[in-house]
């Protein structure tokens, strides 16, 4: 029986090898593909720290390859299997379900995770890093299923306040632990990401840190200045991580736009236009204390504002709509004035809009459609509609795989913070939140 496997194998652990003795174990003669670096680049897959050559020294290095080819555009696969003859296509069952068509040319299957390596056989030399997911909802499974795409990293364990709801994340998910408590997750991972309610960022954050885990915190890391300053802070005397996990900040094409129009190819900025709105039926985001559209979606536009403009706002008025049928505020517009600019950021859970971007500057302007907040494609349009410009980047996935391979870079380089979303960005998109949220006019 002929037995074909793939993979990165990039830091290669004792999971990549105990895959490779499952796989080998089905059959006499195992064949490993190697994905070429344009490949992973291609598909998404970020932060692959050795090159073409050693990761297939990795697998050499095993001995449990018969023959080792490599992995270069997609379809490859069906190719590989027709011209080596092969009997099973062996996959991790994280993967489920993705590889079925191949039941048309060989027998597929998917070998479950391993739970049982131990945390010292993980990290090894390699320094892999050990992730626990704090909390059990739709955002943190995307986020256990994105961190496949992003080399060095593994997801190893849940706590939810509902521990019945933590094992069956686990379960699902195939980690290794469901912690009961927040103490005994944070003793054996490297690093927590926060996926909780938002008044409950601050305390589980501070907690790893006191700890000397590293912490990748959703947005909005905290609904005050104080708060999310005392964080920056605890981590900078804990020389640990803190990152604040917006998408957005940390995406290519978004980078790329905020280098487009910071490099004065529209001239001067003179405003900044965003719009994110989404419509919420039910759930968390309706209910007072941590609800409202402020609150739930303000930090993508915050975002673009102090990447585009900076810190240096001088006044703040927010207007709110809340009907009289709504315990929160389902549409707000937060109005900044810079010195020589102005901003605004519209955001709706109960009222739809246009979800685009518009930087308008001197010379001329840039256009982000929606979703802005995935940027994809953005174009630079002038007086003369001949010097406009077009630019399209990839957005991969749900993107949160580019918060997390930023997060991983910075834990390894032990770098204090990103130029991507530095804490004072951070600190001063809270701020606005909490001025916004207390200040508002709101109206029926």
């Amino acid at each position: 029986m002929r037995v074909i496997t793939y993979g990165t194998f990039d830091l290669f652990h004792e999971g990549h090898r105990r895959l490779l003795e499952r796989a080998k174990a089905l059959g006499d003669y195992l064949i490993v593909g190697v994905t070429t670096d344009n490949y992973d680049a291609s598909r998404g897959k970020l932060n692959v720290a050795q090159s073409l050559m050693e990761r297939i020294k990795n697998v050499q290095d095993s001995g449990l390859a018969d023959e080792i080819i490599t992995e270069e555009y997609e379809g490859q696969k069906v190719q590989d299997i027709q011209q080596y003859d092969i009997d099973i296509f062996a996959i991790g069952s994280d993967w489920i379900g993705k590889f079925d068509y191949l039941g048309d040319y060989c027998q597929v299957v998917y070998l479950e995770r391993t739970k049982g390596v131990s945390s010292t056989q993980l990290r090894n030399e390699n320094g892999v890093i050990r992730v626990g997911v704090v909390g059990s909802g739709r955002i943190a499974t995307r986020f256990v299923e994105e961190a496949r795409y992003v080399s060095g990293v593994s997801v190893e364990a849940v706590f939810s306040r509902r521990h019945e709801s933590a094992q069956a994340f686990a379960h699902k998910l195939e980690l290794q632990y469901a912690n009961d408590s927040y103490a005994d997750l944070l003793k054996h991972v490297d690093a927590v990401y926060v996926a909780t309610p938002h008044s409950t960022h601050f305390d589980y954050a501070k907690a790893a840190i006191e700890a000397g885990v590293h912490v990748l915190c959703e947005k909005p890391m905290t609904l005050s200045r104080a708060q999310t300053e005392e964080l920056f802070a605890l981590a900078g005397r804990h020389n640990v991580v803190l990152l604040e996990a917006v998408k957005t900040a940390f995406s290519p094409g978004f980078q790329r736009m905020v280098a487009v129009a910071r490099m004065g190819s529209i001239g001067r900025i003179r405003s900044v236009d965003a719009t994110f709105t989404k419509l919420v039926r039910s759930g968390r985001e309706l209910e007072p204390g941590d609800g409202g559209s402020i609150s739930e979606l303000a930090t993508y536009p915050l975002v673009a504002i102090v990447k585009l403009l900076g810190l240096d706002y001088e006044s703040i008025r927010t207007q709110s709509l809340r009907p009289a049928s709504a315990e929160v505020e389902v549409f707000s517009r937060i109005d900044l004035r810079y010195p020589h600019a102005v901003a605004s950021a519209r955001t709706g859970i109960g009222v739809k809009a246009e979800g685009d971007l518009v930087v308008a500057g001197a010379n001329g302007y840039i256009y982000v459609p929606a979703p802005w907040w995935k940027t994809e494609y953005f174009e630079a349009r002038f007086e003369d509609s001949r010097d406009n410009k077009k630019y399209y980047y990839k957005f991969d996935g749900d993107g949160l795989r580019y918060e997390l391979a930023e997060f991983a870079s910075m834990i390894r380089s032990g770098a204090a913070e990103s130029f991507k979303l530095r804490p004072a960005e951070s600190i001063a998109m809270a701020e606005i939140i909490e001025s916004a949220r207390a200040n508002a006019e709101v109206f029926e």
